[in-house]
């Protein structure tokens, strides 16, 4: 007989799980998202001490939210104009890790310094949409893969990211449910770049269902941070 409990516990640990929809539309399948964004309290706890340095020396969290936006546009138009030397891919998963690392620091600095402002939530949620952007365009550039598939991919980036904050709006917790939210899209970005970076370009069914697979997870992604901030409205 097979571990059937053993093995319901182990899908529910990964990041797509398939269970039947309790709502309004009984019996419809969806989605339950775990993104890795459930990781960031260790990465954060890995970052503060050195993100009190920072507040010591006098760094705001402005300025670090900053750079991690001139860092993704530097490695996005770097890329971009050099995809045709696929090895200089290499470069976006360090670039990927120093870019998280100085988002997590920049909220660290902001929440636990007493640095938040008006000014810094802006930058924060317009700064991520447009690193978004400029890291998935180097991929507009892979033999392959349609320009236009990008451009549809990130602005779905740019309305779930809209979803995450209007929940916020609402005077209800920001939305971050994956299964493709900001970590998740990063670290989905520096496998397929170390991919490219060391195979070259993807063969041709994978270049193919590049731009569909982001479409597929971008909009389960949207679906599930709607339903669950109206769901958590009707408690």
């Amino acid at each position: 007989m097979f571990p059937t409990s053993e093995i319901l516990q182990k899908l529910r640990r990964t990041s797509l799980w398939i269970s039947p929809y309790r709502g309004d539309m009984h019996g419809v399948l969806h989605f339950t998202a775990v993104s890795s964004y459930r990781w960031k309290p260790r990465f954060q706890n890995f970052l503060r001490p050195w993100a009190n340095v920072l507040a010591r020396a006098g760094i705001t969290a402005n300025m670090l939210t900053v750079a991690a936006l001139a860092l993704s546009m530097g490695a996005g138009v770097l890329l971009s104009r050099f995809a045709d030397r696929p090895v200089l891919f290499l470069l976006m998963p360090p670039a990927l890790l120093l870019r998280m690392a100085l988002n997590a620091m920049d909220g660290m600095l902001a929440r636990e310094h007493g640095q938040a402002s008006p000014l810094g939530a802006y930058l924060n949620e317009l700064g991520d949409v447009v690193s978004d952007a400029f890291l998935f365009l180097p991929f507009a550039f892979v033999p392959g893969i349609h320009p236009g598939g990008i451009a549809v991919a990130v602005l779905l980036i740019a309305l779930t990211e809209m979803a995450g904050v209007l929940a916020a709006a609402q005077h209800c917790p920001r939305r971050y449910e994956g299964p493709f939210g900001k970590s998740d899209r990063a670290l989905f970005l520096g496998a397929t770049a170390l991919w490219v970076g060391v195979a070259g370009p993807f063969p041709p069914l994978v270049a193919a269902a590049f731009a569909p697979l982001l479409w597929l997870l971008l909009g389960v992604t949207l679906v599930n941070r709607v339903r669950r901030d109206i769901s958590m409205k009707g408690k």
